[in-house]
């Protein structure tokens, strides 16, 4: 057989997506190309690989042997363009990081600034979801990853480099806003602008309040801290987001953080990679980039 590293990877692309025009999308490719190649794949291989049913595309069992051969061969081929990074150093080569959505006000700047230091290195950036992100990084396909919450799992390594502190935001006309210390069970009668379930800064915040044995009153459900804010902003309610996504906010004057006992909630970053990983020379600097800078909480005085 004379199968081709492009063949593998378009192979593993319409795999992934069970389209072929996704995956051409993907690519930049156009769909015939794509078509053809995996017509080419299974002419050499001498066995059908995929199968339409319908308006859907499914593996065939040969299909689905060779998925996990090509999961092994990039995993080769990565540990190899690693390896040979190393002997490179940092004239050039591939940082690939995935990140929460979260840590992206924060991270342009240090990328920036790794990015003057070693303008031969390439920055690949993913900005996801929580489990997108550590599903990247269980694929093995990212150097490394940044998160509020690293994984319950012995393969990996999770060490903390920033603190993320979470603050109560409202509208500057809000009742609460004019007001000084404010006790905890005050929220129990505040309508709470809410992130979608399975976000980190939801469970912190319903894990904190329930500790407290304090209720709260759930508002709209929205996506991002962006969405939070604009919300809070409109009067929908009181909010619970990242000190670190409030910087415009606080400077323009549109919103508050209150002084709410029992807040800030100081959570954690944590930059995280595979224990076994053969990290790149320059995905070893940007980790020691990160664990040297100082993990001080934002002060709320300062804001």
């Amino acid at each position: 057989m004379h199968i081709t590293l492009r063949q593998l990877r378009l192979f593993e692309a319409v795999a992934r997506h069970g389209s072929i025009s996704r995956a051409a999308g993907e690519l930049h490719l156009t769909q015939p190309a794509v078509s053809m190649q995996m017509k080419q794949l299974e002419d050499q291989i001498g066995l059908p690989l995929l199968e339409q049913i319908g308006k859907r595309m499914f593996l065939t069992e040969a299909g689905e042997e060779l998925r996990g051969h090509v999961r092994d061969i990039t995993e080769r081929m990565t540990a190899l363009n690693a390896a040979m990074d190393q002997f490179r150093g940092l004239e050039r080569g591939v940082l690939r990081l995935a990140v929460v959505s979260t840590a992206n006000y924060f991270l342009p700047e240090l990328i920036a600034e790794f990015s003057a230091r070693h303008p031969g290195v390439r920055v690949s950036l993913q900005v996801a979801n929580r489990a997108v992100v550590l599903s990247a990084l269980a694929d093995n396909a990212t150097d490394l990853a940044i998160t509020g919450r690293p994984p319950d799992d012995a393969d990996v390594l999770a060490e903390h480099f920033m603190d993320n502190p979470l603050v109560v935001i409202a509208a500057p006309g809000h009742p609460l806003a004019s007001q000084g210390r404010i006790a905890l069970q005050q929220l129990a009668s505040e309508t709470l602008v809410l992130r979608e379930p399975g976000s980190g800064t939801r469970a912190a915040m319903e894990r904190h309040l329930a500790a407290h044995g304090v209720d709260y009153l759930a508002g709209c459900e929205l996506g991002t801290n962006e969405a939070i804010k604009q919300a809070v902003r409109a009067g929908l309610g009181l909010g619970v987001v990242p000190a670190q996504t409030l910087e415009l906010e606080l400077q323009a004057g549109c919103l508050v953080v209150l002084p709410v006992e029992g807040f800030p909630i100081v959570r954690q970053w944590f930059v995280v990679h595979r224990t076994q990983k053969r990290l790149s020379a320059a995905a070893r600097t940007f980790h020691e980039m990160l664990l040297a800078l100082k993990p001080a909480r934002v002060q709320l005085s300062s804001m």
